[in-house]
Order: structure tokens, then C-alpha cells, then sequence
């Protein structure tokens, strides 16, 4: 049945409501944009998929009030990982993700250490957390066409129970729809990167007798047999999944994989099998007019000990949601939304070169990636560089990624992590950036000047002196951490990306502001 009425209208509809639409949705609704969301199933995935959610991910998490939903694993614990003969045999060498570099990386670089939960328990969290923000979540419902021109997208979707359809029109879409996305397709965006390298069988199962070897601290296996190998993983909630080269396999071949894996007789309940590609894509662009690609439909990658799938689509959404919000509440220039590509892309292409370059991968692309140079876990999630019109002080000299301690409030990158006292409570500098451009400075001379020029910009602003408003542990921390001796100031995005600073107080100092505030909303001089 069609429905011929006027179509639905929302700001932004999001086409995919699991693991990353579903953060998007968030995102939104808790800077004031109600989205709809359109997913064709009416829940999570039977077969849960990713189970590691890294630092950065839950400091996204935490500003938007869930964080303490989701339980946080030990701080300096790591996703380690041994070849064995199967589970209860002879364990053999640890593996590292990094080669050549410690695993566990000193201090605390967040005021968060990261979760293991599995994907299918923190999505109803994160659709509760949506819909008590406003979100319009519509599950059950799928896409029979898109249509995009310069004032917006139209869809057609489709309630799959009672066949009834209807138009929605936005005036942006994130399409979140897989790696296989129907959205993607129709734009014609192309996708390069190692390509399809294997098809993978997962059978996923419980099996109470496994359960006691983690308690040696080891969660990954790589099983090696004559005749068999196979990947061995937990979900850490009674759940533990294999993985192995897909051929045709009947329902007893794959209860005697399992046991081959085990290396006993255990009793095991297969709860349900699947099959997935393991390939590397990276969409060339990741934005076409009003509709952004996010997730796998940006980026194919595998699981990796790293996170290098989910969490990306996390932070893309993470990126994108402050940009649409202040572009749509008329507080930036549309072109801001240009540096979603500019920002995010590289970040994807990034972790598809240090996905495959890595053992783990590397094995399977052969010799494609070989001298990559590898960074560290903390450099990869704490440690980015964003280079991006929005951004100043961000030039092609510098690394796509350091230890985040080794970049000290570098333009581009994430502010740091430190522990600070305002209104006479604990929190951490990450906490001060949500919804308004932060200044921070020791120098009140920049106070008046900032005021005035985010008023005149009719930017959401909120200037932060440090020492008064703020206060370090120690009079030379602020410009430790952030590289801004006492004269000088630094801005921070409302997605904690540090995106100016100066070194000394400027004379000038309402133009200098006002040049740079230009900039972040999407108007370069």
C-alpha cells in the first residue's frame, strides 16, 4: 500500500540502526537534533560482532550521560592473544599487535580505560539512551529508494510487516548501512584497499567448561593443527566464537570444528553460525552533497585487537553530529560539513594500512603493506591528526598519528586527558568540551576579546580561565599538556579536537579570534 500523503520530515535521517546509527542517533539528539532512524531488522544481530569498544569511544559515551551503563574493563588491560593446539592443549608464543612495541601503554591517557561488552548488549543501551533523547528509531522498516539534490534527500521506505510506504525527506543523510550499503551503490562511490581477501565461517556457541581458561588472562586463540586452523575468542558474557575457512559444512562438521578447537569433549550449545568476508575497503569519499557515509559503508575492516572497526564508525559519527548541529541550528557555514571527508577519510584509509600491515592481517595481503610504519595502540586511538580547513596550524609535515603525550594540545588532535578541580569537583579536561567552543587560557586578557568575538560570530562559546575557572595540579601543567606557555590560548571544538592556539597574547586579538573562529565554522578567509 503507498501512502500518497505529504512526506515525513526530520533535519537528518540516518539509513542503519545498529551499532553505529544507533551512535549517531545519540549524538544528535543529545545536541538537540532529533533524527529519524530507518533499520530493516527489529533488533540486534542474533551473531553479536564487535566486543572491544577502545578509550575514545567511551569518552563519547561519557559525555552523553550512558558511559556508566557500560561496564569498563581493568585499566592496562589488553586483548592478548597465543597460538595453541586448541584451548585445552599446548599453548604456545604470545602475539603482539604492534611488533616491537610494549603492549601496555604507561598512565592513564583518558579518564576512561575502554569496554569489553559484546555488540547485541550495547545497542538496546544505546537505543534507550537515543530514545530518551528524542530520537525516532523505526525498526522493521527498509529503504526502497533514495533521491538527493541541493535542498536534501528523499527516501521511500517500506514497513515490512503490513507492506505500507511512505516518504521521508531530510535535509541530510548518514547513511550507516553496511558495508554493503544500497546507499553507497546508488551515489557510485568507488572503494579501494586490499579487497576481498577471505570468506570466514563463525559458529558461536556456549560452553560452560571453556570458561575457566580465561582466567589465565589469554581471550584470543590461534588454533593451529595439521589439519585444522581456526581463530578462538570469547565475548566474555558465556559466549565464545570460532572462526574458519568457509567451505560446505553440515551441522555435525561444525560441532566437530568446535570440539577440535576445544581439544576435549567438553558439552557445548552452538547458538548460531555465519559467514563474513574478511576484505579492506575504503570508500574514496565519504560525502556526496547531504549524504554522508559512516561506518562500513565508509570503511570495510576486519575485527582487529586494535578496534579499528566499530570504534571508527563511531568516531565518524562523532565527528559529523557537531557539524550537522551547528550547521543546521544556522551557527556554521554549510562547508563545514566538507571536513567530515577531509577529517575522516584519512583516518579510515589510516587504519586499513595498519590493519594489514600488522601480523594479524598481513599474513592474508600478502606483501602489499610491507615497511608500513606502525604506531601504537595509544598513538592510533588517542593520538590521530585531523587536517582539515576547520583546523589551523595542522600542515602535511606531521605524522598522521603520535602518542598523544608527544603531541601536547597540537592543533588537529584530540585535547588531553588531565585531572582538574572546577567548582570544587574532579573532572577531566575532556569533560569541558560537549556543546560550545572552549577557550582555554591562563592570560585574562584573551577572555574579553574571545567573548566578543564568538558574540559576533553567533557561536556557542564558553571561555575557561585556566587557574580560576579551571585549575591544574600545578602551575606549569596547563602548558605541559596543552603546549600553551602563560601567555598564549588555545580553542577546542565541541568533538575535543583542538583546533587553534597561540603562544602569546596577540595585540590584536579580537582579529585573531575572529579569523579563527571563521575557520572552525567553515568560513576561511
Amino acid at each position: 500500500m503507498q501512502d500518497t500523503t505529504t512526506p515525513l520530515y526530520t533535519p537528518v535521517v540516518i539509513l542503519g540502526g545498529s551499532l553505529v546509527g544507533l551512535s549517531a542517533a545519540l549524538f544528535l539528539s543529545w545536541r538537540g537534533i532529533k533524527p529519524i532512524v530507518i533499520e530493516k531488522h527489529r533488533g540486534s544481530a542474533q551473531h553479536p560482532r564487535a566486543v572491544g569498544f577502545t578509550e575514545r569511544t567511551l569518552e563519547h559515551y561519557r559525555a552523553t550521560g550512558i558511559a556508566d551503563q557500560i561496564p569498563q574493563v581493568a585499566a592496562g588491560m589488553r586483548l592478548r592473544r597465543v597460538r595453541a593446539d586448541s584451548l585445552s592443549g599446548t599453548w604456545h608464543e604470545e602475539s603482539s599487535w604492534t611488533p616491537g612495541q610494549a603492549e601496555a601503554e604507561p598512565g592513564m591517557p583518558s579518564p576512561v580505560t575502554g569496554a569489553a561488552i559484546a555488540q547485541d548488549k550495547l545497542e538496546p543501551i544505546l537505543r534507550q539512551a537515543a530514545l530518551a533523547q528524542g530520537a525516532d528509531l523505526r525498526q522493521g522498516v527498509e529503504m526502497l529508494s533514495v533521491e538527493h539534490d541541493q535542498h536534501g534527500v528523499l527516501l521511500t521506505v517500506r514497513e515490512r510487516d503490513r507492506e505500507h510506504s511512505y516518504c521521508i525527506r531530510a535535509d541530510y543523510l548518514i547513511a550507516a548501512d553496511g558495508a554493503d550499503s544500497p546507499v553507497r551503490e546508488t551515489l557510485g562511490i568507488a572503494r579501494t584497499g586490499v579487497g576481498h581477501l577471505r570468506t570466514l565461517r563463525s559458529v558461536l556457541f556456549r560452553c560452560p567448561e571453556a570458561d575457566p581458561f580465561l582466567e589465565k588472562g589469554i581471550q584470543q586463540f590461534s588454533i593451529e593443527q595439521p589439519n585444522f586452523r581456526g581463530f578462538l575468542t570469547s565475548y566474555g558474557d558465556g559466549r565464545w566464537v570460532l572462526m574458519f575457512d568457509d567451505q560446505a559444512y553440515t551441522e555435525a562438521d561444525l560441532a566437530g570444528r568446535v570440539r577440535q578447537a576445544l581439544g576435549a569433549d567438553f558439552a557445548f550449545d552452538i547458538l548460531t553460525t555465519g559467514r563474513w568476508e574478511l576484505a579492506g575497503r575504503i570508500a574514496q569519499h565519504y560525502s556526496e552533497g547531504r549524504v554522508f557515509l559512516a561506518g562500513d559503508a565508509a570503511h570495510q575492516l576486519p575485527p582487529t585487537r586494535g578496534g579499528f572497526g566499530a570504534n571508527t564508525g563511531i568516531d565518524d559519527v562523532w565527528n559529523l553530529a557537531f557539524k550537522l548541529a551547528w550547521v543546521i541550528k544556522g551557527y556554521a557555514s554549510p562547508r563545514l560539513l566538507d571536513t567530515y571527508n577531509a577529517e575522516r577519510q584519512p583516518i579510515g584509509w589510516l587504519r586499513h594500512q595498519q590493519t594489514f600491515a600488522r601480523p594479524d592481517y598481513a599474513q592474508w595481503a600478502g606483501d602489499a603493506l610491507k615497511g608500513e610504519a606502525l604506531y601504537s595502540n595509544a598513538a592510533m586511538e588517542l593520538g590521530q591528526l585531523y587536517r582539515s580547513s576547520a583546523i589551523i596550524g595542522a600542515d602535511a609535515t606531521l605524522p598522521p598519528a603520535a602518542h598523544p603525550d608527544d603531541w601536547a594540545g597540537q592543533p588537529g588532535t584530540r585535547a588531553p586527558h588531565f585531572w582538574v578541580q572546577q567548582n570544587a569537583q574532579n573532572i577531566s579536561t575532556v569533560d569541558l568540551f560537549k556543546h560550545e567552543l572552549v577557550l582555554l587560557t591562563e592570560d585574562s586578557r584573551w577572555l574579553a576579546p574571545a567573548c566578543a568575538a564568538a558574540a559576533a560570530a553567533g557561536l556557542p562559546f564558553t571561555p575557561q580561565h585556566v587557574g580560576v575557572d579551571v585549575v591544574f595540579d600545578s602551575a606549569k601543567a596547563f602548558a605541559h599538556a596543552f603546549g600553551v606557555p602563560a601567555g598564549g590560548a588555545t580553542l577546542v571544538r565541541p568533538d575535543g579536537i583542538v583546533a587553534w592556539r597561540c603562544g602569546h597574547f596577540a595585540p590584536d586579538a579580537i582579529a585573531s579570534l575572529t579569523a579563527a573562529m571563521q575557520a572552525i565554522m567553515g568560513n576561511p578567509g
